[in-house]
């Protein structure tokens, strides 16, 4: 018999739980459907966990620039101490079963197991059906891709999780892929002591941002002594003897006690039944208006949208999503002020547009640069200050429509060009602010006194 209710949410990742959440406080009877841990991917094994890795990386790269600057004795740090931090701070704060009991609490429903249209309005879990009256949201999040590579299938490789879940650290690392996951991962190990190389199969790392923050990223790694190839693609896969051997084009070996694959994230379709909906189910993303309206009764939001893997986007769609149901007020979705943060050291802190895609959009750009080492607050930071700050212009309309900063706090650096690009700040009330002295983000001053 089929069991109804308002609201069906398939996927409790940090956006499905949100609007699962919400819309049961508000009244409305809502099942909540999830197959894994509630609160999705962000708290067990992205965005919290691989941030503490990364903030003790960090800290053991900083005390060694301790040792540059005052040459105090060098230092070591124990990896297992990590891990158990991970462990026991991360799973006191992000906990499935306190995640499921809130929504329980707040008067949701919630079914373990894997969620599939049969229809706009119905989903099925197990031998269980659900008909929503009101509305059926789909945020089931993406899945790690694992390319094709003959001799890896089998293989004990590791995605990010592996290197979450690690109690102890391999002697060497070859990673698969340059994007920002690769990266972050990579540099941490490498911190501690492991032997990484990494291989990008593109030119660049971070091939999304702009090539500025590639070289300066290249440049760190190779300082740092990781080992980058660029324009390599793995073309086998062997491991023996509890050791990887990765063979490239051009016949360039590599081997590595771990091997991580990090070449992207994908939208699965067909896993939540999209054909349903009358998807073609090979497609990238499930497609949702402004108001996150896949079709009459259907909403989507997160990852399955494609609009960017990040936690924050999921939550702004979220909160629209939610309005929308409920019949509130709606500001309509809008990314052209989209923020992302690799978090590596230095910080590659973007948003909006990049030169090249500005270009590509036909407006007419002006580009402002500075050196953040050449700031009185890099002079002053010394050893890792490291970075610059680029503005993308639209010169016919006098505003910000792009911009990174790469440094030492590059994402925080964020906040002040996102408000700009967001606000379509006229680029001459930018110039008329006060800006403190002397800060990291006031070499934004000096990037636009040197738009060209």
């Amino acid at each position: 018999m089929d069991e109804q209710a308002d609201v069906v949410v398939i996927g409790l990742g940090p956006g499905g739980e949100y609007v699962a959440g919400t819309l049961a406080e508000r009244g409305l009877d809502v099942v909540g459907i999830d197959s894994t841990l509630v609160g999705g991917e962000c708290p067990y094994w992205g965005c919290i966990p691989s941030k503490m890795m990364i903030r003790a990386a960090n800290a053991l790269a900083e005390a060694h620039r301790v040792d540059t600057l005052a040459g105090t004795a060098s230092v070591t740090a124990d990896w297992s101490k990590v891990a158990a931090r991970i462990r026991d701070e991360a799973t006191d704060d992000w906990d499935d079963a306190v995640a499921v009991k809130r929504f329980e609490d707040k008067g949701g429903r919630f079914v373990r197991g894997l969620g599939k249209l049969l229809a706009p309005d119905r989903v099925a879990v197990g031998d269980r059906t659900f008909v929503a009256a009101k509305a059926v949201v789909v945020a089931t999040g993406t899945t790690p891709i694992i390319p094709p590579i003959p001799g890896l299938a089998g293989t004990p490789y590791w995605t990010n999780r592996g290197i979450i879940e690690t109690k102890e650290l391999p002697r060497s690392l070859v990673a698969l892929g340059g994007g920002a996951i690769s990266a972050e991962l990579a540099q941490v190990l490498a911190r501690f002591g492991v032997h990484v190389t990494v291989i990008e199969g593109r030119d660049r790392l971070i091939g999304v941002e702009e090539p500025e923050a590639s070289e300066l990223l290249q440049r760190i790694f190779e300082r740092e002594g990781i080992d980058v190839r660029l324009n390599a693609k793995a073309q086998s896969v062997g491991y023996a003897d509890g050791s990887f051997t990765v063979t490239m084009s051009g016949g360039q070996v590599v081997t590595a006690e771990q091997l991580l694959v990090a070449t992207g994230r994908r939208v699965d379709l067909a896993a939540f039944g999209a054909g349903a909906l009358g998807v073609d189910e090979s497609g990238r993303s499930l497609e949702a208006d402004e108001r996150m309206r896949v079709q009459p009764g259907v909403w989507a939001v997160g990852d399955v949208t494609g609009k960017g893997a990040f936690t924050h986007v999921a939550m702004y769609q979220a909160k629209i999503a939610t309005s929308d149901i409920l019949g509130d007020p709606v500001t309509p979705a809008d990314y052209a002020a989209l923020p992302r943060v690799t978090f590596t050291d230095p910080e590659i802190g973007s948003v909006g547009l990049t030169e090249q895609s500005a270009r590509e959009q036909k407006i007419n750009v002006r580009i402002g640069h500075t050196d953040l080492s050449a700031s009185s607050r890099g002079f002053v930071h010394g050893p890792g200050n490291d970075g610059f700050i680029k503005l993308i212009v639209d010169a016919d309309r006098g505003v910000l429509v792009g911009a990174t900063a790469a440094g030492p706090s590059g994402g925080e650096i964020l906040g002040l060009l996102t408000v700009a690009v967001h606000g379509r700040v006229p680029v001459s009330t930018l110039r008329s602010m006060i800006w403190a002295y002397p800060t990291f983000h006031r070499a934004t001053e000096s990037a636009l006194d040197a738009l060209s």
